[in-house]
């Protein structure tokens, strides 16, 4: 008689039980939109600061705080939580794909024996997922940079887009639909600068502090390498991001766009804003990456061990 694995300790191959790929690409867009929620208004200051001095012009916020208390002040409390839909749709999307084939790909390279894979690899893991999920995510990122820019603009200047569905047929009515993926290309570069470093250093983080002996699996340390991982990837991704950020929000001057492409974009901040300009916002930006990717991992965590614990435990 064949042998049969028992519920809850492994499979016919000897490797433990795990959820369905359906379900791992699932808890992956929840974690990201649970996150999203709460790091919404960091969000959209950090698009704010990036924008900030475009072209040469007077930076409209000196610092982080001074965005978020000049937003507040001329739009309002719901102001920083303009294009929320967008930012849903972004992890629902991006998200979804990037973490579901991060964690697909781990479990599938992990040894027989349990050994995960090394830092190379998991980084390579982390750039595949990433560049994947930021092409099927480019045109929530496109619709998500637009909403958020609109406030700083006069009010015969701005999109006005209602939501985010608004936004996504507006831009494939009036533009063009390949349009719906303007930057693709560096936003596709960004997700593997973020993803190297972000999912590798958090695993690879992870590891160390279990390794360490002073952390176990729970909360903290979840909490820990996650703040470590945000640290990294906000160090490594700026000058990218900035980048992407200024091409998806750029208007058509006499018919020809404001940037050619990413290396424009680069040469323009450095000429006109300075060198260190590429790392505009750095407050900003790790305060919404930082507490994004702690709150992702986090909900991630908890999503997956409850649902070993209601669905594959014996």
């Amino acid at each position: 008689m064949a042998a049969t694995a028992s519920p809850g300790t492994g499979g016919m191959d000897g490797k433990p039980r795990t959820s369905p790929k359906s379900i791992k690409f699932l808890f992956g867009g929840l974690a990201g939109m649970g996150a999203t929620v709460f790091v919404q208004p960091l969000d959209l200051v950090k698009n704010r600061m990036q924008l900030s001095g475009e072209g040469a012009k007077t930076r409209e916020y000196k610092t982080s705080f001074h965005a978020l208390t000049s937003i507040l002040k001329a739009e309002g409390l719901r102001g920083i939580y303009t294009g929320l839909s967008a930012g849903l749709l972004r992890q629902a999307t991006y998200t979804t794909t990037r973490l579901g084939i991060y964690t697909v790909l781990f479990e599938r390279l992990t040894g027989a024996d349990g050994t995960p894979p090394g830092f190379l690899l998991k980084a390579l893991i982390g750039m595949t997922a990433g560049a994947t999920g930021a092409f099927v995510g480019t045109p929530a990122e496109v619709a998500l940079i637009r909403m958020t820019a609109d406030g700083r603009l006069p009010a015969d200047q701005r999109r006005g887009y209602k939501n985010v569905f608004n936004a996504l047929i507006r831009i494939a009515r009036e533009e063009g639909v390949p349009t719906l993926w303007r930057g693709c290309i560096p936003t596709m570069a960004r997700a593997v600068v973020v993803n190297a470093a972000q999912l590798a250093s958090y695993s690879q983080s992870k590891q160390f502090l279990l390794d360490s002996g002073y952390f176990s699996d729970n909360i903290l340390c979840h909490f820990c390498a996650s703040m470590i991982s945000g640290l990294v990837t906000t160090a490594a991704s700026m000058p990218v991001d900035i980048v992407k950020t200024r091409i998806q929000n750029m208007r058509m001057i006499d018919g020809k766009p404001e940037y050619k492409n990413g290396l424009d974009v680069l040469v323009k901040v450095v000429r006109y804003e300075g060198f260190f300009s590429l790392w505009k916002g750095f407050t900003p930006y790790y305060a919404r990456l930082g507490p994004h990717t702690v709150l992702t991992f986090i909900f991630l965590e908890q999503m997956n061990k409850a649902y070993k614990h209601l669905f594959l435990s014996g």
